[in-house]
């Protein structure tokens, strides 16, 4: 089990104090063959572990962190010069380390690959129409560009960064809808002659210049103009030089403040009122009916907007996220709005796929009525969805994010890869851009089967095979049982064990589950991956079903009639302990009549999923799919009940939200729930830190937040989960503050804690300080 609870994470917490008395002498490291060096420094209650690079670290949308022994102790605070990382932690490995090397995602570069090769690449699915075929109008363009320094944002310490824009739009009349486009962490500024980049310097340094990350989705939005719509993709190279060293939250509020500062600029300029903004905007942008996409951190940071908006007193109409590739630090929900996570199964960047938690903890979060996906694109890597980052088509150097050639699923040299060319991968995820605007603000409910359908598990979108999980609108579905949770309803007999389960690697003793897995690859496992600002909050609670002989799980149905569903659907993977398994799945009336089949006859998802090293097989659940149609053996409206019996002699499967349901998009905008926020506060050593949580109005239904505080010398990693009754507008949590010890007394130390995975609310401020009093008063 990795530590990463354990963890004073200096590189975010703002006011944190980093120079600490040293009670004994530091321990350190000859150099590393590969030159890297290492040393330890004993601080009050704990280690400041030290790790000096041969050269500047990567510029990567995941985050860097330190890995004692092999195992992460957390993310990692960067020099200047992106040469030296630390982190202070209490681990008591970290006294006396064999080895201090760089993680990413929990994982050093170093793991073992596994032997087992396990499964193949699913079977494509049925091919969907292109969304990038080009549309009935001509385009034209309205670029706007401020300069480096136009935009000052509080969420960057007020670092002042540029405010620049490619705008597409069709010739058309009236007001148009809107599609706002922001890339990710990648590298500002290059050098073209001597073919280098740098990330230190904002504005670029003299030779350099700004890397154009924000024209890497071309080939989607000129597709989307050419079917009506304005879009306008935004730089954020300034962000990109600024985040990692000083920011709490690694940059994603900045990244929400741009997307706004860019909507209100639009908005003067529809209003005819923003000089250096092509007059032609006037009077053709609709605010009230806007999408977002962001790749990457990107991601991040437009569903941080989405939330940021719902919070004005006149929001702009966002009725459309859609985060790509998306990095997910503090597992924010986002519910009554449409949304679909795009994830590269082959990605070597964020590489756990963190993006599954928009999806899985959206599902429930509120009582809304919009469609949410999540897809997995088989052979995609975490770059070549934008051009400027793909070898070939870049303007400044780029690589493939999956180093790996030789890797048998994912290397680009391998005779067995899945891999797609950068070409390939850069289509789909036009269509995917193009294809869910175009289904979500254009009502084109042919582009539908690429999110959500009612059958099957796959579909093929252009060379891709793309495997879904969906949920659809209150209104169009009917829950069973979501298998979060012991139920009545649901019922286990013979050799079938029913275990409810959450979180790996016992990251979450506080939920009384049991982990779904004790492996410590983060990377294989989406849904259950600790996130770097809630690593202890519970993650994806689901049903694990194992048996070793002949067993059955009976499931009641709520409403008898379920003639008006599209489909039986339930989520389902294979464990990471069986080669093999198999489910039947039955369904019976109020006459005695039933049904069956078997998952492997209805979907992929019985087949382990490809690969064989420290990131993959990936554990991921699809969405299985009987039509209702097919069931012409029962009367649909008179269903009482659904069963799944054992149809290997054993196994285990993972399992979650069973349901009848039509794939539909509902219809959504800005959250009307009420916003929760965490407040700072203040503690001696040796007593308790009060945290308080705070609703922006009061709810008629119970408000749940789940509080994380990260650990340092004083504070030990834990996640507790609040609930604010109805009524109320707050609740606290107290946070034990150890004594010490602090010899001589020391400053003033400030500490994180972040909220996450709320339920009917949204968050508002995530993140506050607990500013622990280390000096005598005087």
């Amino acid at each position: 089990m990795r530590h990463w609870a354990r963890v004073l994470r200096t590189a975010i917490a703002a006011g944190a104090v980093l120079t600490m008395t040293s009670t004994t002498s530091a321990a350190a490291s000859p150099a590393e063959p590969d030159g890297t060096s290492w040393s330890v420094t004993p601080v009050g209650g704990g280690h400041q572990v030290t790790l000096h690079l041969p050269r500047q670290l990567d510029t990567r949308d995941a985050a860097p962190e330190i890995a004692v022994n092999g195992r992460s102790v957390g993310v990692a605070q960067e020099s200047p010069d992106h040469r030296t990382l630390t982190v202070v932690t209490d681990d008591p490995a970290a006294a006396h380390p064999s080895t201090v090397r760089l993680a990413w995602n929990g994982e050093t570069s170093g793991a073992t690959p596994r032997t087992t090769q396990r499964g193949a690449a699913p079977a494509p699915g049925k091919p969907t129409p292109d969304p990038t075929t080009p549309g009935r109008y001509r385009t034209t363009r309205a670029d706007y560009d401020f300069g480096d320094t136009a935009l000052t944002l509080s969420g960057l310490g007020g670092k002042a960064v540029e405010e620049r824009a490619a705008v597409w739009m069709p010739v058309a009349s009236g007001e148009r809808p809107v599609a706002i486009f922001l890339h990710g962490r990648h590298e500002a500024c290059y050098d073209a002659a001597a073919g280098t980049v740098d990330n230190d310097h904002w504005p670029c340094a003299s030779g350099f210049a700004p890397v154009p990350s924000y024209r890497g989705y071309d080939r989607a939005a000129e597709a989307l103009a050419s079917q009506g719509y304005v879009v306008v993709s935004i730089s954020a190279d300034g962000i990109n030089v600024y985040d990692n060293p000083s920011r709490n939250d690694l940059g994603a509020s900045a990244r929400g403040q741009l997307v706004l500062d860019h909507l209100d600029l639009l908005a003067k300029a529809n209003a005819g009122r923003a000089p250096g903004v092509s007059p032609s905007l006037r009077g053709k942008l609709d605010l009230n009916d806007v999408g977002l996409m962001g790749h990457s951190r990107g991601g991040e940071g437009v569903v941080k907007a989405a939330l940021m908006n719902a919070a004005l007193p006149h929001p702009y109409g966002i009725k459309a996220v859609l985060p790509l590739a998306p990095t997910n630090f503090t597992r924010e929900a986002l519910p009554d709005v449409p949304m679909a996570a795009v994830l590269p199964y082959c990605d070597g960047d964020v590489s756990d796929d963190e993006g599954q938690h928009y999806y899985d903890d959206s599902r429930y979060a509120g009582r809304d009525n919009v469609m949410r996906a999540s897809l997995l694109v088989m052979g995609a890597n975490h770059n070549f969805f934008n051009t400027e980052w793909t070898p070939g088509s870049s303007a400044a150097p780029a690589q493939d994010d999956w180093q790996d050639e030789k890797d048998p699923t994912c290397g680009s040299d391998s005779p067995t890869t899945i891999r797609l060319t950068g070409a390939q991968q850069n289509q789909v995820g036009a269509s995917y851009i193009a294809g869910f605007f175009r289904l979500v603000l254009g009502h084109e409910d042919a582009f539908l089967p690429m999110f959500s359908g009612n059958s099957g598990s796959a579909v093929t979108v252009g060379a891709a095979t793309v495997l879904q999980e969906s949920q659809s609108p209150a209104s169009d579905r009917l829950d069973v049982a979501p298998l979060q949770e012991q139920a009545r309803s649901v019922r286990f007999s013979g050799s079938a064990t029913g275990a409810y389960c959450a979180s790996m690697t016992g990251r979450s003793p506080q939920s009384g589950l049991p982990s779904c897995t004790e492996s410590p690859d983060a990377d294989k496992f989406p849904s259950l991956a600790p996130a770097i600002f809630a690593d202890n909050v519970t993650a994806t609670p689901m049903l694990h079903l194992t048996w070793t002989g002949t067993g059955t799980m009976t499931a009641d149905v709520p409403r008898h009639d379920v003639s008006r569903y599209a489909a039986l659907t339930i989520r389902a993977a294979i464990d990471d302990a069986s080669p093999s398994a198999d489910l039947k799945l039955t369904v019976a009336d109020g006459a005695g009549r039933s049904q069956s089949t078997t998952l492997s006859a209805l979907s992929s998802a019985m087949t382990a999923l490809p690969g064989a090293n420290d990131k993959l097989p990936k554990t991921w659940l699809e969405s299985v799919r009987w039509p209702v149609s097919d069931l012409t053996q029962v009367d649909t409206h008179d269903i009482r009940s659904v069963a799944l019996s054992t149809a290997t002699p054993s196994g285990g499967v993972f399992l979650s939200d069973l349901a009848f349901q039509t794939a539909a998009v509902g219809a959504g905008g800005p959250s009307r729930l009420p916003r929760v926020s965490v407040e700072d506060t203040t503690a001696d050593p040796g007593t308790t830190a009060t945290v308080r949580l705070t609703l922006s109005e009061a709810s008629r239904v119970p408000v749940v937040a789940n509080v994380q505080a990260l650990a340092g010398a004083q504070i030990t990693g834990t996640a507790w989960r609040v609930v604010i009754p109805p009524g109320r507008t707050s609740a606290t949590v107290e946070v034990p503050v150890a004594a010490g010890p602090v010899k001589p007394p020391a400053a003033d130390k400030a500490y994180l804690v972040f909220l996450a995975a709320t339920e009917n609310a949204v968050v508002g401020q995530d993140f506050a300080h607990i500013t622990v009093h280390n000096q005598p008063a005087t």
